[in-house]
């Protein structure tokens, strides 16, 4: 079994990709941010320790859950509350994963645990996956995609670009690169191909 860390910039079709991998592999797919957002839910260490840290800041709701869209904005703001979420958040997250991996090792099913997040290199995933793939798509393509789907203001995609490693970095790191600036068809046409190699 191996352990793929799934990356690429924001509106570049993680999704997509992970929809034909699935037709093609026998897989688990974690997403790192759904992992995260279970490690905030009450009852949890994650949200001890929020609550020790946020516990002033206007982002609790009346049942004691966490208000998300509060949080983000507070996070957008404060650069220092950021770096204390992300201190308590992303040991947790990387402790659950590497959990639910050796598990699968174990049972010895899947051909693949595929890890999709956005902050792979950032959280240095390449010294623990056995290897990483990058999902391109061209900032063009990308930017269409976030305003459509997402109502993103021009504005706001440009700044989420320039937040976001470039495409140099991500080929630097990973060894697969799927295309995915044209159609689902193109991307599988490529996943089996991949695959085909895979097999040899």
């Amino acid at each position: 079994m191996k352990f793929i860390g799934l990356t690429g910039g924001v509106g570049a079709g993680k999704t997509t990709v992970l929809k034909a991998i699935r037709q093609m592999y026998r897989v688990r797919i974690l997403i790192a941010d759904e992992i995260a957002h279970e490690q905030m839910e009450p009852g949890t260490m994650c949200y001890k320790r929020m609550h020790e840290a946020f516990g002033n800041c206007d982002i609790w709701l009346d049942d004691g859950s966490i208000n998300r869209p509060k949080l983000a904005q507070l996070l957008f703001s404060d650069e220092e509350k950021r770096r204390t979420l992300n201190g308590i958040v992303h040991p947790a997250v990387k402790e659950y994963i590497l959990g639910e991996v050796e598990k699968e090792r174990q049972k010895g099913y899947y051909e693949y645990v595929i890890l999709e997040a956005a902050l792979l290199i950032e959280d240095h995933y390449d010294t623990l996956c056995d290897e990483l793939w990058y999902v391109y798509a061209s900032e063009q393509t990308r930017k269409k995609r976030l305003m459509a789907d997402r109502g993103y203001s021009e504005q706001k995609v440009e700044q989420m670009f320039a937040a976001q490693l470039s495409d140099e970095t991500y080929r630097k790191y990973c060894r697969v690169v799927i295309d995915n600036d044209r159609d689902e068809q193109y991307v599988l046409e490529q996943i089996k191909q991949l695959y085909r190699s895979e097999e040899k």
